[in-house]
């Protein structure tokens, strides 16, 4: 289906996307959207005849666990409210813990990334396709930025994306921001991920903007987007005529105009980037791609760098399940050749092992485990706190006013110690419980409005000290 030029619709930003002029869809987060009711800004563009992508962040499918059936159940009630082509993932965990590994949940607040090993990629396959059985539509998956690399990685990440489509005819969702920011980061070249990738089975592309500091890259979508990751999207066009090309923003949102600006910027970059027709044999065959620079190539790719191997195999590589058939147009997987083979046993133990150990040391202070960077770590702890500390700044704003200046040290020194085991809303209430508990805020006016805040929404009265201990107890014994 082609899709066009597209910008992500976000509540704060909505009258500003419905006067923007050449818009074809818009891409819309499910979890922020009720299961049985749009936003009005939604109903006109769809009146308009502007298409709808709903766009996951919640299932995890990169997770040790079977995907979660009230989770997918939502995703699949919104792509049918919105009449959607189809929906939209991540190639990422972002939960961990609980029955696989017999500990406490643990919830991340962002996108995490996987191993590119062959018990995760199993692992992936079996949750996409349990995905796929789920969704009245079909399924695209997006790759997502990183801060860090697991140890002991088996194949880079075009391999990865390749043999996630072979073995499960998803579509994919390349976000070149995100190929920039894992250039800068990891030192992993955008244009041999597109060479290694099959970039035929692209549904659309994300295109958004970042900053640099001390040397990473963050991937805000608080910030314009920059030239090199429009020389990406340039890289990648050289390559296909992608189906869509959308704007994220998340954050910090420009006038209007500014984002008719970077639209049009991207408009630019395609035109400009497509191959062009040779006039000589006027059969439209198209020409080498452009290199523009900035160290993205090393050296000319062969014609097709992904070695030619019997159905399901590659060259020194582990065999895969049966390939899948290419008619995947109708709903949810489209049809398989033949049933995969299931994960093997143990496989999603040591996957939810692995996981749950890098998610406690992000969020939960315990030791790193073997083989990672801890300064990348620390970075990495640093912007989940941080995003905590923004987040629940924006699900509950009467907390930065009630606490005022000292919200954000106050909620970064909770974050170190407590992990979120829920959503944000949740986090919101364990936060003002902790202040209270802690006999904060000083001010007695301040402590008075946080702790008619905090009973007004847990309908509780705030614990007391030998309520608080029997909890520390009890999280004792469950640790165990």
């Amino acid at each position: 289906m082609e899709l066009g030029i597209g910008i992500g619709w976000r509540p704060e930003i909505a009258a500003e996307v419905e006067s923007l002029s050449g818009i074809d869809w818009v891409e819309a987060v499910a979890e922020n959207l009720c299961a049985d009711h749009l936003p009005d800004s939604l109903v006109r563009l769809r009146e308009r005849g502007v298409t709808v992508v709903p766009h996951g962040v919640a299932l995890g499918l990169g997770g040790a666990d079977r995907p979660d059936p009230d989770r997918l159940a939502g995703l699949a009630a919104r792509a049918e409210l919105l009449g959607a082509p189809l929906v939209t993932e991540h190639i990422a965990f972002v939960r961990a813990g609980g029955p696989l590994t017999a500990s406490p949940r643990l919830e991340a607040g962002h996108l995490l990334p996987v191993p590119r090993t062959w018990d995760a990629l199993d692992v992936l396959c079996e949750n996409v396709r349990i995905a796929q059985d789920s969704l009245p539509v079909p399924l695209a998956l997006e790759n997502i930025a990183a801060l860090i690399t697991w140890p002991g990685e088996e194949l880079t990440e075009g391999q990865f994306l390749a043999e996630l489509v072979e073995r499960t005819g998803v579509r994919l969702l390349i976000d070149v921001a995100n190929l920039h920011t894992n250039h800068v980061n990891l030192g992993q070249d955008p244009a041999k991920a597109l060479d290694e990738l099959p970039v035929e089975a692209i549904a659309y592309v994300h295109v958004a903007g970042g900053v640099e500091r001390n040397g990473v890259w963050h991937d805000t979508h608080a910030h314009p987007v920059t030239a090199p990751v429009l020389e990406v999207l340039a890289e990648l066009r050289s390559r296909v005529d992608p189906p869509g090309v959308l704007l994220e923003r998340d954050d910090a949102f420009p006038p209007g105009a500014e984002l008719a600006g970077e639209l049009d910027a991207i408009r630019a970059t395609l035109r400009q980037a497509a191959p062009s027709a040779d006039p000589a044999d006027g059969l439209g065959q198209a020409a080498p791609p452009a290199d523009p620079g900035h160290g993205l190539r090393q050296g000319t790719p062969p014609a097709d760098p992904r070695p030619v191997a019997c159905p399901g195999t590659r060259p020194g590589t582990r065999p895969g399940p049966a390939p899948v058939s290419d008619d995947s147009a109708g709903a949810g997987a489209g049809a398989r050749t033949a049933a995969p083979a299931p994960v093997p046993a143990g496989t999603r133990d040591r996957t939810a092992v692995a996981q749950t150990a890098l998610l406690s040391a992000l969020v939960a202070g315990t030791p790193a485990p073997e083989g990672f960077d801890h300064r990348r770590l620390r970075v990495q702890s640093r912007a989940l706190a941080a995003k905590r500390a923004d987040v629940v700044a924006k699900v509950a704003p009467e907390l930065p006013e009630i606490l005022g200046d000292g919200y954000r040290a106050a909620f970064l020194a909770y974050a170190g110690s407590r992990p979120m085991s829920g959503g944000y809303r949740r986090d919101a209430l364990d936060f003002a419980e902790h202040v209270l508990i802690a006999g904060g805020p000083a001010d007695p006016a301040a402590r008075r409005r946080l702790t008619y805040w905090w009973q007004d929404r847990s309908g509780a009265r705030p614990p007391r000290r030998t309520t608080r201990l029997v909890r520390a107890a009890r999280a004792v014994l469950v640790g165990k």
